[in-house]
């Protein structure tokens, strides 16, 4: 398979790496064959993209993501979600509960790399557009019309590399194209994180750079009227469940991502 990703698209090989490391192990705390499988046919080096840190970030953040939504799709079994700046990530795997509608959304770039590796599904529509713009919105629309519940949108590994501008575009592009509501699942950069990303991981291994972070969603929930924090929960969490270095991490709350629940 031959790749082509842009500076901030080869981000997407940070958690690909990890997740198909993580499934080799023995204990593995999550499991992703479509990983292991796509790092082998390109063949790539996962040593640079999987450090310790970026690996149990990522490992958290999978699993508190998958938890949240999970506990969404139960109480909604005909949820659409739309899962923004896909990548190479698998969740629909995971919390399939055969009635979902899903959509994964990049930009063209990575959508056309996604096809060379993932296999049509029924119930999954690739998109090819970019979040800021809202082309790509008719399409979930229609899926909408079928469903009882309000749309999802997933935005993981997504928002630092959008300025606070941006992201307050693609709040619009929710609110205007979805004006009777939805929910939003968005990862939160940290602003410590974002102005020492020379010495993250694996991100500093790329040519891609952080280009916003706050200290709360709150700070997203203000960009536009009407979007409201629901919740919001540092990786931490999790992270301290499974070593020494995550607990020590975790006394220093500001120095890691959060996930946070908005809705409008």
């Amino acid at each position: 398979m031959e790749l082509k990703l842009g500076d901030v698209q080869t981000t997407a090989l940070i958690p690909l790496a990890i997740k198909a490391n993580e499934t080799m192990r023995k204990n593995a705390r999550v499991k992703d064959y479509m990983a292991v499988e796509i790092i082998k046919t390109l063949g790539i080096d996962t040593e640079p993209y999987d450090k310790f840190m970026s690996h149990e970030g990522v490992i958290a953040r999978t699993i508190m993501l998958d938890k949240q939504l999970k506990g969404i799709i139960e109480k909604n079994p005909d949820s659409v979600i739309v899962n923004v700046g896909a990548g190479f990530d698998n969740r629909f795997a995971r919390v399939d509960n055969g009635k979902i509608l899903w959509f994964d959304l990049d930009l063209p770039d990575a959508i056309a790399a996604r096809k060379k590796a993932f296999p049509e599904q029924d119930r999954v529509v690739m998109i090819a557009g970019s979040a800021l713009e809202d082309g790509w919105c008719d399409t979930v629309k229609i899926a909408l019309a079928a469903s009882s519940s309000r749309p999802v949108f997933l935005a993981e590994g997504l928002f630092m590399y959008f300025t606070m501008e941006q992201i307050r575009t693609f709040l619009l592009v929710l609110k205007q194209n979805f004006p009777e509501g939805g929910i939003l699942i968005a990862e939160q950069n940290s602003k410590i994180l974002m102005k020492n990303e020379k010495h993250h991981d694996t991100v500093s291994k790329t040519n891609a750079h952080f280009m916003s972070g706050t200290d709360s969603g709150q700070e997203i929930a203000d960009l536009v009227d009407g979007f409201r924090l629901i919740e919001e929960h540092s990786f931490n969490d999790e992270m301290k469940k499974y070593s020494i270095r995550g607990k020590m991490f975790a006394l220093l709350p500001n120095m890691n991502d959060r996930w946070a629940t908005f809705e409008w």
